[in-house]
């Protein structure tokens, strides 16, 4: 069996909470799939040492939430500036007709290579690129470009029975199933690619676009029984504006969050993406039934949807993810500006609801209340928790070897007291001089195996052209 020693880190964040959140090191023996031990180590006969002088070593990323069919639509002016039901008829149901596979396939391609160049090790993909008579197989193509690459694939099944307003003038490429083809694909699905075992390279959940607006209630319990039958998790959109909340109080006369846990749509294999505008019942209920969130900082911002209360939502039990969502409405879908994005952005709320003294307030200790660590937690361990993959997101003897070694050769990293913190305070770009998914080295000092970015470039360019003239 194979054994690579990671020798003489300047730092190493395990991605666990307090005082576990950093190990001495200064050395990590991966043998095979798994750490095998970290601490003071010598090398033995025959092993590959690589040397992680001045470099950082983090759990490889968990993100998850995404679309990566939208890595080739970013930056469209026709909805650059808009708020996200604006954006969603200006961008992503405009564009989303003219994907056939080879857009698709490209699309992915230049997803999950921004994902991996950022030590990303596993990505859940929230597709929804889903039609009646479709002529090519969405779902495989993910499964098959995460293979290439060698990363961590959960495909996150989207797809609609019903459709809103916005869509209900466009093409065939956003014409509704039926509900039994979609669960019959989803069953079909988790028997070529669910993997149940907590170090799953491919997984398969349940996961209607969003709840109030997809599906009709009945076919919202309908999927939550087939899904826990099927062993899978649950996954949607949920919450993003205050549109959201005033739709479903027309529609229903509740909050959204009371919407779906009167459906079946709670619980601790439940995570939802954005979650940004909560009140206190719907944050008690999501804490207290488990479930889960996909924090998307960046998008919430370019489209102007808030902040979500993550503080509010982890002190109720809330398990905390991150989630890049689809690059149309975050042009930089990495996980490196994500956590940047989110450590600053938590910070600045925490700040605005500080009140001075005088006024009965407190003065400014709640800014202080997220750490550089915490962000990790949330981006590595606590993507893992929500995906149930038990096996990743910590730095940890007997763990999977899914490992970001991090190279702080740019000037924006020069002269940190605490090197660790550089990935998340600094943002920018780390230099990767190493990605190791399930023990295996997929990327090599910046270079993703199997991918020509060269080549990867021109398509997208040429893919980028068709997309506007057509």
């Amino acid at each position: 069996m194979t054994t690579t020693l990671i020798r003489n880190a300047a730092a190493i964040v395990t991605g666990q909470r307090g005082a576990a959140s950093r190990s001495a090191g200064p050395d990590i023996r991966i043998r095979g799939n798994f750490i095998e031990a970290i601490g003071q180590l010598t090398p033995e006969p025959g092993e590959r040492v690589v040397d992680a002088t001045d470099c950082v070593v983090y759990p490889a990323w968990v993100n998850t939430h995404h679309h990566l069919f939208q890595s080739l639509i970013k930056g469209d002016a026709h909805g650059l500036d808009l708020p996200l039901t604006a954006w969603l008829a200006a961008t992503p149901y405009r564009f989303r007709a003219a994907f056939d596979e080879g857009l698709f396939r490209t699309a992915v391609r230049i997803g999950l290579l921004e994902l991996a160049l950022s030590g990303c090790g596993t990505v859940a993909d929230h597709n929804y690129l889903y039609y009646p008579g479709m002529p090519f197989d969405s779902s495989a193509i993910l499964f098959e470009e995460a293979e290439r690459m060698g990363l961590r694939m959960v495909l996150c099944r989207g797809g609609a029975t019903k459709v809103r307003q916005l869509e209900a003038e466009l093409p065939q490429a956003l014409r509704p199933e039926s509900l039994d083809a979609f669960l019959g694909d989803v069953q079909r699905l988790t028997k070529l690619y669910h993997d149940a075992s907590p170090n799953a390279m491919r997984r398969v959940v349940m996961a209607p676009t969003t709840p109030p607006y997809s599906m009709a209630p009945a076919e919202l319990v309908e999927c939550a029984r087939t899904a826990r039958s099927l062993g899978l998790r649950l996954h949607s959109h949920l919450s993003e504006t205050v549109g959201y909340q005033d739709s479903v109080h027309s529609m229903h006369g509740m909050s959204p969050v009371r919407f779906v846990a009167e459906h079946e749509w709670l619980g601790s294999d439940v995570w939802f993406a954005h979650l940004v505008k909560l009140d206190a019942e719907e944050i008690a209920l999501l804490g207290s039934t488990g479930t889960g969130i996909a924090h998307c900082p960046q998008s919430n911002g370019r489209l102007g949807s808030g902040i979500a209360p993550i503080l509010a939502l982890q002190a109720a039990g809330v398990p905390i993810s991150m989630g890049v969502d689809g690059a149309a409405s975050n042009e930089a879908a990495d996980m490196i500006s994500e956590v940047h994005a989110a450590w600053l952005m938590q910070r600045a709320a925490a700040g605005e609801r500080n009140q001075p003294v005088y006024r009965g307030g407190q003065g400014e200790g709640e800014s202080t209340a997220v750490s550089a660590d915490d962000v990790v937690a949330w981006g590595t361990s606590g993507g893992a928790k929500v995906l149930g993959l038990d096996a990743i997101g910590t730095l940890a003897p007997s763990m999977a070897a899914d490992i970001a070694l991090y190279a702080l050769d740019d000037p924006r990293y020069f002269g940190l007291h605490d090197v660790a913190v550089g990935p998340v305070a600094s943002g920018g770009r780390p230099g990767l001089k190493g990605l190791w998914v399930n023990g295996q080295r997929v990327v090599e000092d910046d270079v993703l195996r199997g991918v020509d970015v060269g080549e990867l470039r021109s398509e997208a360019r040429g893919a980028v052209r068709r997309l506007m003239v057509g």
